[in-house]
Formats: structure tokens, C-alpha cells, sequence
């Protein structure tokens, strides 16, 4: 596992910080901190998963994810939210846009991380399916 990308975009250092350090030893790490350089990072580096946050200064990350669901580029990049917003109306928000997971802050690094490793299985299965159907 340890060559999948993951984009974090959150404004807040602290935030970035204890999310890289604890997915840091399995995975390689990029980071942004605001919206409209996570996409640009999003289309540069096109990760294999994005952790995003909604409230940002510049765009929110409900406008981050329409942008990059809209992109061909980044539209099958799995996105979790990690936010501060608790509310079921922005979570039932944030899956409708796209997002596969919504996870509240503070949040826990063990359900972090066991969220994460379910993408990156589900990614698998996706990848094995289509390895299948090229098969004569």
C-alpha cells in the first residue's frame, strides 16, 4: 500500500499535521491549504484519495468537490470530508455531491485510518473488476 497518494486540503496546519502524521508511514502525503490549491494538487498529482475540508477562506469544500467531480481529471478521486459541520443536512449534503465518506472532528485517527483502508480496497476491487472485463 505504500505508493497511494493522499491529498489533504484543510486551512488548518494543526489539522494537516495529525492527519499526515498518523497515514504518513503507509501512505505518501500531499498537502494544500485552501481549496483552489487542492485542486490544482487534485489535477496535478491526481491522488488516489481526497481528505477534505468544507469551511476554508477561499472556496468551501462542497465547491472544491463539485469542481473536481466536474473535472475528468478528478471525477473518480474518492473524497472523505473531515469537518467541524455535525449537521445530517451537511452530511447528506457532502455524499450527495459525491463524497464517499463524511467523518466529524475532532475526529478519531483509528476510524480515520480504517475509513481510509476501506477506499483503498474498494479502489482495489474497482481496479480488478476492470481488469476482468478487459479479459477475453
Amino acid at each position: 500500500m505504500s505508493n497511494n497518494k493522499i491529498l489533504i486540503i484543510d486551512d488548518e496546519k494543526m489539522n494537516i499535521m495529525a492527519l499526515a502524521q498518523f497515514l504518513k508511514p503507509e501512505f505518501e502525503i500531499i498537502i494544500a491549504a485552501d481549496g483552489q490549491s487542492g485542486i490544482e494538487a487534485a489535477e496535478k498529482h491526481i491522488p488516489d484519495l481526497i481528505l477534505l475540508d468544507i469551511i476554508m477562506p477561499d472556496i468551501s469544500g462542497f465547491e472544491v468537490i463539485s469542481k473536481l467531480k466536474d473535472s475528468k481529471l478528478t471525477s473518480k478521486i474518492p473524497v472523505i470530508f473531515v469537518t467541524g459541520l455535525t449537521s445530517s443536512d451537511n452530511e447528506e449534503k457532502g455524499l450527495s455531491l459525491g463524497a464517499a465518506d463524511y467523518i466529524t472532528k475532532p475526529f478519531n485517527k483509528f476510524i480515520v485510518k480504517k475509513r481510509v483502508e476501506t477506499q483503498f480496497k474498494l479502489l482495489e476491487y474497482e481496479h480488478l473488476i476492470e481488469n476482468l472485463k478487459k479479459q477475453p
